[in-house]
């Protein structure tokens, strides 16, 4: 039986699946533009690599230390490419979001399969 606090991890983990997947999405589907302020994706690309820095120098057990390390890379290998969206060619943006969402998807579900596999 899995505690609460392994369930609600897998939630995390599943939310961030559903979400690399709507990138994916947007990105194939080219609804997505760019804004008109740039500086608004390098804020967020830079939010998102101090949170995976964060998340990886936070203290973990030994056990879920591999769990920390996908979640902190995964976090700082999106905030670089959601910073290069405004600095490449426009044709070039779909694949950045489609490979970060990618990399997302790859986040959830190897973070699932990690949780289940620890608290079996």
């Amino acid at each position: 039986m899995q505690s609460t606090a392994s369930l609600f991890r897998l939630l995390n983990e599943f939310i961030v699946l559903l979400l690399g997947a709507l990138l994916v999405l947007l990105a194939t589907s080219h609804r997505v533009a760019l804004p008109a302020r740039t500086g608004m994706w390098v804020g967020l690309g830079a939010a998102l690599i101090l949170w995976g820095l964060r998340t990886g120098m936070r203290p973990e057990p030994k056990s879920s230390s591999e769990h920390a390390a996908i979640r902190g890379g995964s976090l700082i290998l999106v905030g670089l490419m959601i910073i290069a969206v405004p600095l490449v060619p426009m044709h070039y943006e779909p694949l950045l979001l489609a490979l970060a969402g990618g990399v997302l998807v790859l986040r959830g579900l190897l973070g699932s399969v990690l949780l289940v596999r620890t608290s079996s």
